[in-house]
């Protein structure tokens, strides 16, 4: 027992001796702080189950351990105890329960902009995973960066992710948890930094041997800093498709800044099917919808005129 007393005590301190150095434990941003809350929320209940299992463990040996009663001692025949299976039986589904709901309701509060800023519009960012680098498209601004992005302080970020190669996954640590990118998928994910910083991002999916690399600056600063950057970035050269198509080619690049976005070519967030129609002019299905919705108005606007016009002949 003293052994594993002090065996303990030395994984608790090289544990926490390094909780400054981890990442996620140290948010900067509302996402994180949630996320952050549930992990040691989690932690420290499992270590609460941990403790009360060990010590009713080491109850249990000293109360029934082996005693010098005669080798014609004979321990009482017990059938079952119903009180003990129901006890044993609803404890796990309490444990299920105390980590089942705060887990569902932090996720639930995750999928909108924090509450705390929600009466700002979010900035929309598209992020596209590559092999392997990450494109970033500000179709508001209409500007699209590569390997970077820059973002303005206490302000939600409504990130739609989507990849155009191969399944990443998008993560800044200080800022919130990963979220998978697919081709021909969109996901959303909302993040907000409250503090002025630089913040590391990598794709934290295994897409190759070059995906160590697949990392990404992000910017946190003051809105006037920010509308600043994007007052200079949009004297950026022009996005042309040839450029977007050699970025779309494996490997690594530096950090690039354009105008103009490759949403008006693809947006590999689309089906690839629709996405295709898309490019090449053609009418989709929402349009041929809509196309038909007209007509049968059209249509029925006509035999309404004609009805009018009857029933004025059938007057007179």
């Amino acid at each position: 027992m003293k052994s594993f007393f002090a065996l303990s005590m030395f994984l608790a301190v090289m544990v926490l001796s390094g909780c400054s150095n981890l990442t996620v434990l140290d948010p900067k941003g509302p996402v994180a702080e949630q996320q952050a809350n549930l992990i040691l929320f989690s932690i420290g209940f499992m270590l609460f189950i941990v403790l009360v299992v060990f010590v009713l463990f080491t109850l249990i040996l000293v109360k029934y351990r082996e005693r010098k009663s005669g080798p014609e001692y004979e321990p009482p025949h017990i059938e079952g105890n119903v009180f003990l299976e129901i006890v044993w039986t609803v404890i796990p589904v309490i444990i299920l329960i105390v980590l089942a709901v705060p887990t569902v309701q932090t996720i639930f509060a995750l999928e909108e902009a924090p509450e705390a800023t929600s009466h700002k519009d979010p900035i929309v960012i598209h992020a596209t995973s590559v092999d392997w680098k990450w494109v970033f498209s500000y179709p508001e601004e209409n500007i699209e960066t590569v390997n970077y992005l820059h973002i303005p302080e206490d302000h939600p970020i409504l990130f739609k992710l989507a990849s155009a190669d191969s399944m990443g996954s998008f993560w800044i640590p200080s800022l919130g948890g990963q979220e998978y990118t697919m081709s021909g998928m969109m996901t959303e994910l909302y993040l907000q930094a409250d503090e002025i910083g630089e913040y590391r991002g990598r794709n934290a999916n295994f897409t190759g041997e070059g995906f160590t690399e697949q990392v990404f600056t992000v910017t946190a600063e003051s809105q006037e800093d920010y509308d600043e950057w994007v007052e200079e970035a949009q004297d950026a050269p022009k996005l042309t498709q040839e450029k977007y198509n050699e970025l779309m080619l494996k490997g690594h690049t530096e950090e690039q800044t354009f105008s103009e976005t490759h949403l008006q070519w693809v947006d590999h967030g689309m089906d690839a099917e629709y996405a295709t129609k898309v490019r090449n002019g053609e009418s989709t299905d929402e349009d041929e919808s809509s196309e038909m919705d007209h007509s049968e108005m059209d249509h029925s606007e006509m035999n309404h005129d004609d009805s009018e016009k009857d029933s004025e002949e059938h007057s007179h």
